[in-house]
């Protein structure tokens, strides 16, 4: 009896401390999920707050190097901001021009390759296909496609929509972003000194990991995007493809999604080998895509990354798939950077309480201390 009362008695325990985890789970996934639910609401309004520190981070360095120099504060940031959106419109510019040159060689070379392609299935393939069969396809397809534009008055209006809320998102961004540079020390001030005395410190710490994670996670990508889009250039160049600088640009862009963006990259390249150059240009593009990648992926990228992020590739692949599930392709962009600055802050502040009580009595800093304004300078932090 005293066997099977010891025994109820454990069973007892275990199920209380079950119980117990399981309900505060279950309190912390609803805050979560809530949390979530209030972005995806506010993704007018969230989106182009992300978007502006992203872009103010990148040329916070800028306007720092022209304060140095005497410019004013406003006028430095808006003297960056223009020479960013130059840059962006001369590399659109560059991308659109290239394409509608090829354009005209393009069509007839996909309209080649269909009728190559439907040679093959009927005349070679394994399957039983014919023309009839193809015929049939095709006249289904333009029958949905019919279809669809037909009921497409509710599309319309979503789409109008959404676009202007891009719009609306486009304009925050860029004002949110030009007081982002402009007076981001003034907003830091304003954080620490709401934060109190004690904790002010912590605030400090916690605001320039972020900082710093930020701009490690940019300069990383960037030389990433740098690396593989000369690559890609290069080889499809050297194969006798076109397309080569919208391609290299796609390329850039999509280094800015870790693990996901290199090998829609990869594939688009040779895609696009294969439908201007042929068979041995894709052949020859995916050959240095796959070996710009794994140099990438083993060496590259835990160089760049390892001290910047500090996150495993599990967790930038399931950051990178959440934020797409959730939030589509913003989402997909911004969920590595998001993990990685929510994460670098949490440790410093887990970092700052384990610190005794004299240690941050001693060193109070000033409000919106001077380890934040270093970086937000542009310096490079100890």
């Amino acid at each position: 009896m005293a066997f099977v009362r010891r025994e109820s008695q454990q069973v007892g325990r275990t199920f209380d401390r079950a119980a117990a985890y399981a309900w505060r789970l279950i309190v912390i996934g609803v805050v979560v999920l809530a949390a979530l639910w209030v972005l995806r609401e506010l993704r007018v309004v969230a989106f182009p707050v992300v978007v502006a520190l992203f872009v103010a981070r990148a040329l916070s360095p800028v306007a720092g190097f022209l304060e140095r120099h005497r410019w004013r504060r406003g006028l430095a940031a808006m003297a960056s901001m223009v020479l960013f959106f130059a840059v962006i419109g001369g590399l659109l510019t560059l991308a659109t021009r290239a394409f509608a040159d090829e354009l005209r060689t393009i069509r007839p070379t996909i309209s080649e390759g269909f009728d190559d392609l439907e040679d093959w299935l009927v005349e070679d393939s394994p399957w039983d296909v014919s023309r009839s069969d193809i015929d049939d396809v095709r006249r289904r397809s333009g029958e949905r496609f019919d279809s669809l534009v037909a009921s497409s008055d509710g599309s319309l209006t979503s789409g109008a929509v959404v676009a202007g809320e891009v719009v609306t998102g486009a304009f925050l961004a860029v004002v949110l972003t030009f007081f982002m540079i402009r007076d981001g020390r003034r907003l830091a001030d304003w954080v620490s000194s709401k934060a109190g005395t004690r904790r002010r410190q912590r605030i400090d710490r916690a605001m320039s990991a972020a900082w710093s994670t930020l701009a490690g996670y940019l300069r990383g990508a960037a030389a990433l995007g740098v690396v593989e889009s000369i690559a890609i250039g290069i080889a499809l160049l050297a194969s006798g493809a076109s397309l080569v600088a919208p391609v290299m640009i796609i390329t850039f862009l999509a280094a800015f999604i870790p693990i996901v963006g290199a090998i829609g990259a990869g594939l688009v390249a040779v895609l696009v080998a294969l439908v201007t150059g042929g068979i041995g240009s894709a052949v020859v593009v995916a050959i240095v895509a796959v070996v710009v990648q794994q140099f990438d992926n083993e060496l590259l990228a835990p160089l760049i990354y390892s001290r910047a992020l500090n996150l495993h590739p599990v967790v930038i692949l399931v950051s990178v798939v959440a934020g797409g599930a959730l939030f589509g392709l913003a989402g997909t962009v911004l969920a590595v950077p998001a993990v990685a600055v929510a994460t670098s802050s949490g440790r410093a502040l887990a970092g700052s309480e384990t610190g005794s009580t004299e240690t941050r009595a001693d060193t109070d800093p000033a409000p919106g201390g001077s380890a934040f304004r270093r970086a937000h300078d542009g310096e490079q932090l100890p």
